[in-house]
C-alpha cells in the first residue's frame, strides 16, 4: 500500500531522515528505494507468532546478541525494513534507535496474505545485498515452515541452509534448537 503523507512525495524519494521527522503514531512504514510503503498491523495470530520466536530465540542467544522484533532496519538512506523479528549485536541494542545492516545477524519475516512477494522475493534479495548474514522465512500455509538462508560465502545473495517443520535445528548464528509446535499460535 502506497502512503501519502503529504500532498508530494520529496523530489527525489523519502529518506530514513524524512521518516523520522514524521510523527511517532505507531503507523508501520518501510522504504523502498525512495518509496514509502506503509503496512497495516500484522495479524493477532502473525504477532503471537512473532513472540513466541523471540522469546525462545532469546532463551539460547549468546549475551553478545540481542534478540528483538519489529524493530526499524535501515539497509541505505532510501531502504529500510522493520522484520518480524531479529538479532542484531548486544553493543547495538543498547541505544534506542533504529539499527543499520551492518548490526543486523539474522532477519526473519512471517508470510502475511498481502507480503508473500515482498518477503519471499524483495526483502530477501534486499537484506542480503546489505550484508545481514542470516535470513528466515516463515510460512504460515498448511502448517508452519521455517526456511532458514545463509549468506553464501563472498557474495551477497542467500543460499538456503534448511527447511524445517518439525523441530528448527540450526548451528548458525548459534546453536539453535526449537520445536516448531512451540511456536505455533492456538488459532493457527
Amino acid at each position: 500500500m502506497f502512503a501519502h503523507m503529504s500532498d508530494t512525495q520529496p523530489e527525489n524519494g523519502w529518506t530514513v531522515d524524512d521518516l523520522d521527522a514524521l510523527p511517532d503514531d505507531g503507523t508501520r512504514r518501510e522504504l523502498i528505494d525512495g518509496v514509502l510503503h506503509v503496512t497495516p498491523s500484522p495479524a493477532p495470530t502473525h504477532q503471537v507468532l512473532a513472540a513466541r520466536l523471540m522469546v525462545a530465540l532469546e532463551e539460547s542467544c549468546p549475551a553478545h546478541l540481542h534478540v528483538t522484533q519489529s524493530n526499524d532496519v535501515i539497509l541505505s538512506m532510501q531502504r529500510l525494513f522493520v522484520p518480524d523479528v531479529l538479532v542484531t549485536t548486544d553493543e547495538a541494542a543498547e541505544r534506542d534507535g533504529k539499527f543499520i545492516a551492518k548490526e543486523v545477524v539474522l532477519a526473519v519475516e512471517i508470510v502475511s496474505p498481502g507480503s508473500q512477494s515482498m518477503d519471499r522475493v524483495l526483502k530477501p534479495a534486499l537484506y542480503a545485498k546489505a550484508g545481514i548474514p542470516f535470513y528466515w522465512l516463515i510460512e504460515r500455509s498448511g502448517g508452519l515452515t521455517v526456511h532458514a538462508h545463509q549468506l553464501a560465502p563472498g557474495e551477497d545473495v542467500y543460499q538456503p541452509v534448511g527447511i524445517f517443520t518439525e523441530t528448527i535445528k540450526l548451528n548458525a548464528p548459534w546453536d539453535i534448537e526449537i520445536p516448531i509446535a512451540r511456536l505455533r499460535p492456538r488459532h493457527l
